[in-house]
């Protein structure tokens, strides 16, 4: 329905260090409810769900609604791509009926081959390589409890996945220091990091208190996501030591907070103490999925400048 000028969110690094910086002004407004404005009126999204989830479908869902528009929620079982329909085909397809598609699947190249045939807006809802939409909705819940990201430390505790990706990706954009802590055989991807560490100070390390140390915000996630349930016995022995507890958030600043993007698994990554404690921001990074992505939603899908 869209002509071939239109914008995607892949990554973080779509966006440029400005650009971000105003998608957060917005997302702030929206959670605010100061943004009343229906760029979506009108409008369709595809929702397609090649993983399941319980935050990207409710936020993406809801979002499209508070915006003025209709979102469709696209299961395996609803779409021919869970029949082999090449990706090249249903894009092709679904751009003739919607206005902007949202896919939550395994492969990046997914995602890529996606959008690169469709001819509206796509965006990551997560792939196995990346997590944007998430990532945003911490860097907000930051300047909400921390002012700004700007000058602050932040370590990730666990394994290399698409959240750390991500937040790689983030470091690289905005400049700020993050250190993660990854057991060996579970580092983030080399080419992402590479490219962060020509702008950001951007590190690796094994021990999990080494990051923590001064940090201004700690990060974790799941040792074993979805899709890996079977490594789950083997990841628990290679992620001993990477717990998030009080004696690790105690290396931590002062007024350091703690986030994990959910579902959390209570003493295994993070102990329950330090989740439901006074430091945890973890439902305010919940809910923050919401306006961040009704922020990237109104750029791409509803023409927001930003």
């Amino acid at each position: 329905m869209a002509d071939t000028e239109h914008r995607d969110f892949l990554a973080i690094p779509d966006y440029t260090k400005a650009e971000l910086i105003a998608l957060f002004d917005l997302a702030e407004r929206m959670r605010k409810g100061e943004y009343t404005d229906k760029p979506l009126a009108g409008k369709s999204v595809a929702m397609i769900f090649m993983k399941a989830s319980t935050r990207t479908r409710v936020s993406f869902e809801v979002g499209t609604w508070q915006l003025g528009g209709h979102a469709l929620f696209l299961s395996p079982r609803d779409v021919q791509l869970g029949r082999g329909e090449p990706i090249a085909d249903t894009a092709r397809v679904l751009s003739r009926y919607v206005d902007g598609i949202m896919i939550r699947t395994f492969a990046h190249a997914e995602l890529e081959e996606l959008a690169k045939f469709a001819s509206v807006p796509v965006i990551n809802g997560l792939t196995d390589l990346l997590h944007p939409c998430q990532v945003l909705a911490d860097l907000l819940t930051i300047r909400q409890h921390l002012g700004t990201i700007d000058g602050k430390k932040v370590a990730w505790i666990g394994d290399g996945n698409n959240m750390a990706n991500s937040w790689i990706n983030a470091a690289y954009v905005l400049g700020f220091d993050l250190t993660l802590a990854c057991p060996e055989g579970y580092e983030p991807d080399a080419e992402i990091l590479k490219r962060a560490q020509s702008t950001a100070s951007v590190r690796v390390v094994r021990d999990s208190h080494e990051a923590a140390e001064g940090a201004d915000v700690v990060n974790t996630d799941v040792w074993a996501s979805m899709g890996q349930e079977e490594e789950q016995a083997v990841r628990e022995k290679a992620f001993k030591g990477y717990i998030v507890d009080a004696g690790l958030m105690k290396r931590a600043s002062s007024g350091a907070i703690f986030m994990h993007c959910l579902p959390a698994h209570r003493g295994e990554e993070v102990s329950a103490d330090v989740i439901d404690g006074g430091q945890s921001v973890v439902w305010d990074e919940a809910e923050n999925r919401l306006h961040v992505q009704k922020a990237v939603m109104a750029n791409t899908i509803g023409g927001v400048a930003l």
